[in-house]
């Protein structure tokens, strides 16, 4: 049986790729074990990553969950199986380097999903984009009701999610689903190009933004504002920020270590 995951890696830039093309990647069980211990692996590698691309193989960047095998759970194993998607999309918005979803196709129900715990999103401008949940009878059960809300405001997730309706790369970009619509032949590159611009980045001070800018999402302002003063102060008692700022200095470019 062929891997339901691949991982590349090229320096501090990791791509995970959704091996699964004859089922357009749909998620089962397997794929989301598969997904969850390849993702620990860059977590727990001795080579740092820094930044991560994510996207599928063949047409689609996840076609949504795979309802064949999902149309006989139970009510429990439908819970066992959503807290597995969600344990899964917690653990890709809680990584310390930013994740970027590169959809090279459909990315429907649980492949939006899946994109919306990734930091930004890249797109072909032959995707296309939606939870069309309801029209088998149930909701998004990966996070997709709350997510979409945080990304495109409570009216436009409203509308999607009830409508069942599937966007295409444009619509998405429109209403700031989607950061770059790209050609589908330079989709991979743009997307390696951004990874390794972050990677070159202060890997301390991006894990830093990321998770003040994550957790802001549920805090009010003020607290959220005392959460960046934190962060910042504390990264002045890291090697990263004085060699930075010396780099600056010198007119010289810097070379973080994480430290």
């Amino acid at each position: 049986m062929a891997d339901t995951v691949l991982v590349e890696r090229t320096g501090a830039v990791a791509t995970l790729t959704v091996n699964r093309p004859d089922k357009l990647n749909a998620l089962n069980v397997e794929v989301l074990r598969e997904l969850s211990r390849t993702f620990h692996g860059l977590l727990e590698a001795s080579e740092p990553v820094r930044a991560a691309v994510l996207t599928g193989a063949g047409k689609a960047f996840v076609a949504g969950a795979d309802i064949a095998a999902m149309s006989e759970l139970s009510v429990a194993e439908a819970k066992r199986f959503s807290d597995m998607g969600h344990r899964l999309l917690a653990m890709l918005e809680a990584a310390p380097f930013p994740v970027i979803a590169a959809v090279n196709g459909f990315a429907l129900g649980g492949g939006l999903e899946l994109a919306l715990a990734c930091d930004f999103i890249y797109a072909s401008a032959n995707a296309k984009l939606g939870q069309p949940e309801v029209n088998l009878g149930v909701i998004p059960g990966f996070g997709g009701t709350q997510r979409l809300m945080r990304r495109v405001g409570a009216a436009r997730a409203r509308e999607l999610v009830y409508t069942g309706q599937q966007l295409t790369a444009a619509e998405a970009a429109a209403m700031g689903l989607v950061n770059k619509v790209l050609p589908p032949e330079s989709l991979l590159e743009e997307a390696h190009k951004t990874a390794r611009t972050i990677a070159d980045k202060g890997p301390l001070a991006v894990a830093a933004a990321k998770r003040v800018m994550t957790r802001a999402e549920d805090v009010p302002l003020g607290v959220a504002c005392e959460l960046e003063a934190q962060a910042f102060a504390t990264l002045f008692g890291s090697e990263d920020q004085k060699l930075g700022m010396r780099a600056f200095l010198a007119r010289s470019p810097a070379v973080f270590t994480g430290r």
